[in-house]
């Protein structure tokens, strides 16, 4: 059956659950089918709860127009503890989840973003949980309601497979686990971070991450953040931890397994640098990485100071279809460091701008992507203007060309549907909203925008309006008459400054 609410379907939810028991344990655990009627057990009191509303269901999702599924409400997730015991290449293995949560209403259960393999047992506060699949949701039914403020631990044993993916038609393709021929990197974006573990899965959200990684011999792991702990274990197997550092989304988590060589370095004022190649690509890749730290300091000079405690290039040895901006990681196609410079640069500058765009300054919606991908777009461009590739001004006007084209087909740049999120108008299409607003202003007065942008937002989600209302601020007067037909008309507005500039006809 299915429910439509404000347009929008969604599954009701399916009568089996999971009776599960004891700790979180391996893949070899019983799973047991019930029913609602949860035989065996009964239903909480409402007295459970010492004041306030009763007890009640956490929402399904935030409430995402373009997904409204993604997130979860009820809760705030304060860590993940990821536990991976990896095997081998394209081979399932066992896998642990421990989420530390805060209860932001009474809870009578609440829902995780999960689409991986076998489920094997959830607890709450160490007493075994009800549990039920529902497509990408795992609905969790505590022994007893959690209170409101109350802080709980969520332990989900599973099955992990590093082969999990998913298709997308637009810029994405396949995303998820993405295999390499000794191991796995992550291309979690957009909603991909749900096949590889239970998560809060919305840009908006944010936790740190710890990651506990055993490997074979000769085998190593690598994530996101800091290395804490290397423990070699009398069975020849080695025990990695790593500590995302700042709290980060789970479409930006990193992790990558296999043979590798760590490359470390120095960035401006002494930024850690540290760079994940495989074995046989270090000297091929190694003079496009070595341009990295000025990158950061042709970065700094426009947006300020890096904003994390760490950086470094993942080399992708891998079909991997795109690069992608996994926090303090950036994960890159070996071709993309194996070819044409200008091609290189661009590609490894836009995944560090989406550091100040997109990892610290994080979307509110899915709507707002185009602040996160047409601000690495835009230095992207800018930074290859002067570094060899196409002008600024010529790359910006065979947008404003195609701009009309793109609005009909893909929607305008702050209007996506699900299946264009990723398309060109949200790239240089989004880029040619910055240049005409740069063109309205002024530069000093839009650098002054950009630099407010990413340092009033640090560490924060922001949307469309945010940006707009920002912007207004800066420049001393309102700019949503301006930038409301960039971003929402039908029709691409005049260019400031560039009356001769046409847009071609819309092909139907």
């Amino acid at each position: 059956m299915r429910i439509t609410i404000a347009g929008t379907s969604f599954t009701k939810r399916r009568v089996l659950v999971l009776a599960v028991a004891g700790a979180v344990g391996t893949a070899g655990a019983t799973l047991l089918l019930g029913t609602l009627a949860h035989r065996g057990h009964h239903s909480p009191a409402p007295s459970a709860a010492t004041s306030g509303p009763a007890p009640s269901p956490g929402a399904p999702g935030i409430g995402d127009p373009l997904l409204p599924l993604a997130g979860n409400g009820g809760y705030q997730v304060r860590r993940y503890t990821l536990a991976f015991d990896w095997r081998s290449p394209r081979t399932p293995f066992d896998a642990g989840a421990t989420i530390s949560a805060t209860a932001t209403q009474a809870l009578s259960r609440f829902d995780l973003d999960f689409a991986g393999n076998t489920l094997h047992r959830v607890t709450v506060d160490g007493l075994p949980a009800a549990a039920v699949r529902d497509g990408d949701e795992l609905v969790v039914t505590p022994s007893k309601p959690i209170l409101r403020g109350a802080a709980f631990t969520v332990r989900v044993a599973y099955t992990a497979d590093p082969t999990r993916q998913r298709h997308r038609g637009d810029a994405i393709a396949d995303y998820g686990w993405v295999p390499t021929p000794d191991g796995t990197v992550l291309c979690p974006q957009p909603d991909g971070a749900k096949m590889i573990f239970p998560a809060d899965d919305h840009p908006s959200l944010r936790a740190p991450v710890t990651f506990r990684i055993t490997t074979p011999p000769g085998i190593s792991a690598v994530a996101g953040g800091r290395l804490v702990e290397r423990v070699r274990r009398p069975d020849g197997r080695t025990r990695w931890t790593y500590d995302s550092e700042q709290p980060v989304a789970a479409q930006l988590v990193q992790l990558a397994i296999g043979r590798f060589t760590v490359v470390d370095g120095t960035g401006p004022r002494g930024l850690p640098l540290r760079d994940v190649v495989p074995d046989g690509l270090v000297s091929g890749t190694a003079a496009y990485r070595s341009l990295v730290p000025e990158h950061l300091a042709w970065l700094e000079r426009r947006l300020g100071p890096y904003p994390f405690s760490r950086y470094g290039v993942l080399v992708g040895d891998t079909d991997l279809p795109v690069a992608l901006e996994t926090q303090s990681l950036s994960v890159l196609p070996s071709a993309d460091l194996l070819g044409d410079r200008v091609h290189a640069e661009r590609n490894l500058v836009h995944e560090l701008t989406h550091h100040w765009t997109g990892d610290s300054v994080a979307v509110r919606r899915w709507s707002d992507l185009w602040l996160s991908e047409g601000h690495a777009q835009f230095y992207e461009r800018l930074y290859s203007d002067t570094h060899g590739g196409d002008s600024m001004e010529e790359a910006m006007r065979a947008a404003y060309e195609r701009h009309d084209q793109w609005r009909h087909d893909d929607g305008a740049p702050a209007e996506p549907t699900w299946p264009t999120l990723f398309r060109q108008i949200r790239y240089d299409g989004s880029a040619l909203v910055l240049y005409a607003l740069r063109e309205e202003v002024g530069e000093d007065t839009f650098d002054r925008i950009e630099r407010s942008w990413v340092t009033r937002y640090r560490g924060r989600a922001a949307g469309t309006a945010d940006f707009v209302a920002l912007a207004s601020e800066v420049a001393g007067r309102d700019l949503r008459p301006f930038l409301t037909p960039w971003l929402y008309g039908e029709r691409t507005p005049p260019m400031p400054g560039h009356p001769d500039w046409q847009v071609d006809p819309v092909r139907t």
